[in-house]
């Protein structure tokens, strides 16, 4: 990387007082909806006692009160301190959009080739390593998994078109 790279890599990508105020509105968010589902469920005192929004709906409105004590601190903050900067955000990045795509994967492909092509992905794209190291990783893994999970515990995970076709769904 170039000097200018550096420096644009060290730009702030959010301040502080920005995340904050998103996540405590967020939480707000969530909040009000744990409320309202309660109000719809039932949030008094029955014959047979509370109902069953009685207390998630005083849960719902602690989280709404300290989110709103939340986002009044950060809305008074003076700082604009650098909560990440680009090339930070750059890396975080790099790792939560291919594992985004991969669970969109696992619904469509099943658990284990999904994660086949995961972790072969992250050792080449990331790892830097050559295919003579990759394939038998992804496929290795993989395998343990399967007779871990589907031959030993006996828990069933994910199939999907392969694994259907190879009669193991």
């Amino acid at each position: 990387m170039d000097h200018q790279e550096d420096q644009a890599a060290d730009q702030p990508a959010a301040s502080s007082k920005a995340v904050e105020i998103a996540v405590a509105a967020i939480i707000l968010l969530f909040g009000a909806v744990v409320i309202f589902d309660s109000v719809r469920l039932g949030i008094t005192w029955g014959d047979e006692g509370p109902k069953a929004g009685y207390f998630p709906f005083y849960v719902g409105l602690l989280i709404c009160l300290s989110s709103v004590v939340t986002l009044v601190r950060a809305v008074r903050l003076t700082s604009e301190e650098s909560f990440v900067s680009r090339g930070q955000l750059k890396m975080v990045m790099s790792v939560l959009v291919p594992t985004t795509v991969y669970v969109g994967f696992i619904a469509l492909l099943g658990i284990y080739v999904a994660s086949v092509i995961y972790i072969a992905f992250f050792m080449w794209w990331l790892g830097k390593y050559d295919w003579l190291k990759i394939v038998p990783v992804a496929l290795g893994v993989n395998v343990a998994l399967f007779l871990m999970f589907e031959i030993w515990f006996k828990v069933p995970l994910p199939k999907g078109p392969l694994e259907t076709a190879l009669g193991l769904a």
